[in-house]
């Protein structure tokens, strides 16, 4: 007998665009949520835009940038606030249709000194977010997640972990004709806060640059397919998955070179927290996970190999990944050539 996992069914759910509704960002200030919401106004007409995020300063930066480039921002709401204070995120998700959560602490060497703070954002802050979104009948909730949260080998990846796992957990809590709640994962995002390539930049008047290791190799995504890849989760979520999208790898030397061309290289040793290769997909996740054009779809508790034709997503079919698939930066199939990095950092 096929055994085949049944999705929430909820016509007020079937959201085939998003016009007109009131939506929130956590850590809108990021660089995520920064794009976004450059995204949302472009494109969408909302009833509401909420940056939500605790500090002021990039707030009034935020504001004033849109006010230079001579956007209108009138539908935009500036809500200071902190994921890990309850109470306060309840207020903000008054009457709010959708919420993206990119709220969270990213730096692997602050978590390791820091532990308990990032466990507050990080894995409180998911549960916060997830109770109030329950608590004021939001529509959906896309959280976003990162690669070291496969297989964690450090602190944030762990609670990233742990915040995935809250996330597909919440919609056994809210109801079936509750709040839906799912996860977008992706790699490094080209030239964002704490990626190595602003180090880079900095180190080339030295032209020497600090390598970990010459094997090293790393998933990269723009910030602009980042948008565009939760935008387009947020339209065919059913609840419980986690969207990875199909992106290239890179060596960190080739990297490296595209960046700073005839610098020397300095390799200095992989440093605590880090992995040679990262991971968007285990091996014990391939049993529920699912291939699309540009995507996987890895589903929630379901066993595919009996039903390897699985579901329809926005008009496409899915096909069940093989036994013991992986999605690594070293065994990927599409890797970032270094004009194309070059170009995409213009």
């Amino acid at each position: 007998m096929q055994k085949e996992f049944i999705f929430k069914k909820n016509p007020q759910k079937e959201l085939v665009d998003l016009e007109n509704q009131c939506i929130l960002i956590t850590g809108a200030t990021g660089t995520f949520g920064k794009v976004f919401v450059n995204f949302l106004l472009e494109n969408y007409k909302n009833q509401r835009i909420i940056i939500f995020s605790r500090d002021e300063l990039k707030q009034n930066e935020m504001r004033e940038e849109f006010h230079v480039k001579g956007i209108d921002i009138s539908n935009l709401r500036f809500f200071l606030g902190d994921v890990r204070d309850y109470d306060r995120l309840k207020r903000a998700f008054s009457k709010v249709d959708i919420v993206v959560h990119a709220a969270a602490l990213k730096q692997v060497v602050a978590a390791e000194y820091n532990p308990i703070e990032c466990i507050k954002t990080n894995v409180n802050g998911a549960e916060n977010v997830i109770n109030a979104a329950i608590d004021c009948k939001i529509k959906r909730v896309i959280a976003l997640s990162t690669d070291k949260a496969v297989n964690p080998v450090n602190l944030y990846g762990a609670t990233k972990l742990c915040s995935d796992k809250l996330f597909i957990s919440a919609n056994n809590l809210s109801g079936a004709d509750g709040t839906i709640f799912s996860v977008v994962r992706y790699g490094n995002v080209i030239g964002s806060r704490g990626s190595v390539i602003p180090l880079f930049m900095k180190e080339k008047v030295n032209g020497v640059l600090p390598i970990t290791d010459k094997r090293m190799t790393r998933f990269w995504i723009s910030i602009n397919k980042g948008v565009e890849f939760v935008h387009n989760s947020l339209k065919i979520m059913k609840g419980g998955e986690i969207f990875v999208p199909k992106i290239s790898s890179m060596k960190i030397t080739d990297l490296a070179n595209a960046i700073c061309p005839g610098c020397k290289h300095r390799f200095i040793g992989v440093r605590q927290g880090e992995k040679l290769h990262e991971i968007m997909i285990s091996s014990d996740d391939a049993n529920k996970t699912i291939e699309l054009e540009k995507s996987f779809i890895i589903c929630p508790d379901v066993n595919l190999k009996e039903n390897p034709k699985y579901i329809n997503y926005s008009g496409k079919t899915g096909i069940a990944v093989k036994d013991n698939f992986e999605y690594t930066s070293n065994g990927n199939n599409e890797w970032m050539e270094i004009e194309e990095l070059e170009e995409i950092l213009k």
